[in-house]
């Protein structure tokens, strides 16, 4: 066997010319279409127009032109099957060794702004995916190129050995697979948005890798960071990393987990991560203030941490910032004094992403958590506190300055791991109580790390008391206020038990669980 025919029709030209010529040196014929058959000839290259080997023309606006017997049994014929030959020689059919296909930008289009409806379904390609399915499904003969990436190792081997190897023709059938699977899934998605079915009978997702990590979660897991194709507004994805070592799994993961929580806030705001829960967070009249409060609330924890800001780091919070082992510091910008400052620090990662109060989740991005067997798929929680939500249940409501903290630590208890019970005092949390099997559980941690700091705190609570002990732990902390969402059958206990300790409680009505 030898690569004596190729067919090539691509819409990203990168490449392609050096390509083609090596080709054609190594004595290969070589069909195109339309533009890309008029870039080959501009270039010198000889070339067979594709109406040549169908001997029909390219119509409805280049809508068919590949779509032919002529081309697809000349692909998909079996080379060693005596009948499929037979039947080539009397319809005069010839083989194609080679293809060399990639198609229309539907990504690139839909991208795009101001895109209509009628474009997007312009550039859904018909024969480029099914020229390149043929192709790869016949891999044991024809060698299908989608990516210019491997064009230099195909004209490698052809010019060596006047063929590629079935390991390298399977390699290149399975890319073209994954290829087409996650075309079709970028436009599945887009058609089922159009029509409102955000979660249809089938729910199909894909990523492009963004890097392979050296690790996942621990040592022995194989783990690769992907993105998703259309990722918009203010993600890790998308960052721009100025400084330190590679990003690690469990770096990528805390790091959203802090983008997330930063994100809540307009006011200037620092958030401090260990293990995908809020060890520290604190909003503040300038950022260097924001950061003061959220070391102070954990200085402990924040050891080896992961922090966000929401505003520009400037030269006095990165000297501070500079005085303990931080892993990764994510900010819109830094100025030159503060990167000057941090990046003595050889492995200390420094993220910019401009854009980052910009929320990246829409109302139509789902979570996916996959479980043995399947997966889980939900919106992520979104829900904000409005006013007009509240619900003062207690014979006190609650002070000014006390609403103030109750909304702080609302806005920060959905992003701990449930059972979650957060403590907050003066812009600032002071107490975390994270993934316990209960929630007095929780309060209890939360207090102990208080210590002191409890006295005055707001306390608030991802779900409801299913008793009211976590208030009894809470009166005798000295907390003075609680915001939950309401909704045991022992509601009513809870409320009685803030009134005997005149604590003032108000409900949500909405429960924030993260598991």
């Amino acid at each position: 066997m030898s690569v004596k025919k190729a067919l090539i029709s691509v819409s990203d030209k990168t490449g392609l010319i050096p390509f083609a010529r090596r080709l054609a040196a190594a004595g290969v014929e070589i069909i195109s279409t339309g533009g890309t058959a008029s870039l080959l000839k501009e270039a010198g290259i000889p070339v067979i127009g594709i109406s040549e080997v169908t001997g029909f023309p390219e119509i409805l606006d280049g809508r068919v032109k590949t779509l032919h017997p002529n081309i697809h049994s000349g692909l998909l014929a079996v080379r060693d099957n005596e009948a499929h030959r037979k039947q080539l020689e009397e319809l005069q059919i010839e083989t194609i060794d080679l293809v060399v296909a990639n198609l229309y930008p539907f990504k690139e289009t839909i991208a795009k702004p101001d895109v209509t409806f009628e474009e997007a379904i312009e550039n859904i390609d018909i024969g480029g995916p099914t020229m390149l399915r043929s192709a790869a499904k016949n891999h044991s003969f024809v060698t299908v190129v989608v990516d210019s990436a491997d064009y230099e190792a195909v004209a490698a081997e052809i010019e060596a050995n006047q063929d590629t190897t079935l390991e390298t023709r399977r390699r290149l059938a399975a890319k073209v697979f994954r290829h087409t699977a996650a075309y079709d899934a970028l436009i599945s998605r887009y058609l089922s948005e159009q029509v409102g079915e955000l979660l249809p009978e089938s729910f199909t997702v894909t990523y492009e890798k963004a890097q392979d990590l050296r690790y996942g979660e621990n040592p022995h897991q194989r783990a690769a960071f992907y993105r998703e194709p259309l990722a918009g507004g203010a993600n890790i994805a998308s960052a721009e990393q100025l400084h330190g070592k590679e990003l690690s799994y469990n770096n990528i993961n805390d790091a959203d987990a802090a983008l997330a929580i930063v994100r809540e806030f307009a006011e200037p705001a620092v958030v401090a991560i260990k293990h995908s829960n809020p060890c520290g967070v604190g909003i503040g009249e300038t950022i260097r203030e924001a950061y003061q409060k959220a070391y102070e609330a954990d200085p402990v924890s924040i050891f080896g941490g992961i922090v966000a800001a929401n505003r520009p780091i400037d030269r006095d919070t990165a000297l501070a910032m500079k005085e303990i082992f931080l892993e990764i510091i994510i900010a819109p910008d830094f100025t030159e004094e503060a990167l000057a400052v941090l990046t003595e620090k050889k492995n200390l990662r420094l993220l910019r992403i401009p854009n980052l109060n910009e929320a990246s989740a829409k109302a139509n991005h789902f979570r996916v958590a996959p479980v043995v067997g399947g997966a889980l798929v939900q919106d992520y929680d979104l829900k904000q506190l409005e006013d007009g939500e509240i619900q003062v249940v207690t014979d006190r409501a609650p002070t000014a300055e006390e609403l103030v903290q109750l909304k702080f630590a609302w806005k920060v208890v959905k992003h701990v791991k449930s059972n979650a019970i957060l403590l907050a005092k003066d812009n600032m949390t002071v107490g975390v109580g994270a993934g316990q099997m209960n929630r007095v559980g929780s309060a209890k941690i939360a207090i102990e790390q208080a210590g002191e700091l409890a006295k005055g705190a707001v306390m608030a609570s991802d779900a409801f008391f299913p008793m009211p002990d976590t208030v009894e732990a809470a009166a005798a902390a000295g907390i003075t206020a609680i915001i939950q969402p309401g909704g045991s059958v022992r509601d009513q206990d809870s409320i009685d038990a803030c009134n005997r300790f005149g604590i003032a409680m108000i409900f949500t009505g909405t429960r924030h669980f993260k598991h």
